[in-house]
């Protein structure tokens, strides 16, 4: 069958669609035509696959932003196809020829897509992802099948997509593509210069000039992470057995649980574990807790862990003190950003095990705060996604490890002449 699709491509993303690398990254400025020349190249693939039913997807941060931004360009480059299938409810298409289908999904809820195999897929603004969609899902997925995948997005400061690129550029299994305003000429230089002119400059370096080392807009704790990183805080941080352990816990069921566990070592801030699940119930984290090679001193809760549940007529933190924890139960915030802003006036003391960590400090250095695109302003309240979990739980922490009763109680041992 002899099929035409309506897309001219870009000579910018020519090597992109003759690569013969099983992987791909692309990163690439706004409006550079990344997602049309992704759809263009998934339908490609899907419509020459020779392999029993093939399937493939295309993979955003939302499945709203799926459907907002690429099932219009799914559906019109696939119209003149004969034919072909196409499901509203599912956000799919179908070719008849092969059966060879196309989906798009939200990595919002990955959890939907357990269980599936994928013969190619895109993974879209990679950086806003979790990175656990691609390890725990996405990447089985490929595996019996020999599937092939290709992250594209804009840089949002070093997080995941960053190391994906950084690898792509030394790795002969990847192809590595890089697109700058200022080099592909796709976009007219009064443009840029007017772009320039509305936004900081470290906008137009991040949106336009695909750098990786400016800020993330709205980013809480990103420039705090930088700087211990520069000074070395992200290392081996063993347990201090002269130290009580506190461990702080955003607590859900459908929703992540996130865990940290740190330590007050003189007026350092030692975080020696984090751990993060979803779909768990509460004991699985108290086993989790126990077995730690080290004891808890205290559990610090939100404010909701008082409330009592209908089925079994107790709060989670009476569940927790009847098997055995200390637990702290935090007041209400009536101002949440300004709880924000104590852990970030508190960063220069903060020590994180690099390992046991790496997911936490990956959170924290994406939360963000919320975007208003209709009036184009940041909102003073973070943005829910993959990040808040971890992040509430930390600021949890950060709250509960009370350090004035213990320079109290040392004040009172002096003067009694204890010490």
């Amino acid at each position: 069958m002899d099929v035409h699709i309506d897309y001219q491509p870009r000579a910018q993303f020519l090597g992109f669609h003759t690569r013969k690398q099983r992987w791909a990254c692309v990163v690439a400025h706004r409006r550079a035509g990344k997602t049309v020349a992704c759809i263009a190249d998934l339908v490609d693939w899907a419509l020459r696959e020779t392999k029993k039913n093939p399937r493939f997807a295309y993979i955003a941060p939302t499945y709203a932003q799926a459907k907002d931004v690429v099932w219009s360009y799914l559906k019109d480059m696939t119209a003149t196809i004969p034919g072909v299938v196409v499901k509203e409810a599912e956000l799919s298409v179908t070719f008849p020829h092969n059966n060879a289908r196309i989906r798009l999904y939200g990595s919002d809820n990955y959890d939907r897509m357990r269980g599936i195999y994928l013969d190619g897929c895109i993974i879209d603004e990679a950086g806003d992802q979790d990175p656990r969609a691609w390890s725990e899902v996405i990447r089985p997925a490929l595996s019996d099948r020999k599937g092939w995948a290709v992250f594209i997005g804009t840089p949002k400061g070093k997080n995941q997509f960053y190391d994906i690129y950084q690898n792509s550029l030394t790795d002969p299994a990847w192809f590595s593509l890089i697109l700058k305003a200022s080099e592909t000429a796709l976009i007219d230089y009064s443009e840029l210069a007017d772009a320039k002119r509305a936004m900081s400059k470290e906008q137009y370096q991040q949106e336009f000039e695909c750098s990786f080392t400016a800020g993330i807009m709205g980013a809480f704790y990103a420039k705090g992470i930088e700087e211990l990183e520069q000074g070395n805080h992200l290392t081996s941080v063993p347990y201090d057995r002269s130290a009580d352990v506190f461990a702080s816990m955003d607590l859900g069921i459908n929703d992540s649980t996130a865990i940290w566990v740190g330590q007050l070592v003189g007026r350092e801030f030692h975080f020696i574990d984090h751990y993060e699940n979803s779909g768990e119930d509460l004991g699985h984290y108290v086993d989790w807790l126990k077995s730690r090679s080290y004891p808890i001193h205290q559990l610090i809760l939100p404010h909701d862990a008082d409330a009592r549940e209908l089925q079994t007529g107790k709060s989670r933190a009476q569940f927790l003190r009847e098997r055995g924890f200390k637990c702290r139960v935090l007041p209400r915030t009536n101002d949440l950003m300004g709880d924000i802003d104590l852990v970030r006036s508190k960063f220069n003391r903060f020590w994180f095990d690099a390992t046991s960590c790496a997911r936490g400090v990956d959170c924290l250095r994406n939360y963000k705060a919320e975007y208003d695109h209709k009036n184009q302003i940041l909102k003073r309240k973070p943005l829910h996604d993959w990040t808040s979990n971890s992040a509430d739980s930390f600021r949890y922490m950060i709250i509960g490890m009370d350090e004035r009763p213990k320079q109290k109680e040392y004040t009172k041992r002096f003067v009694s002449g204890l010490v």
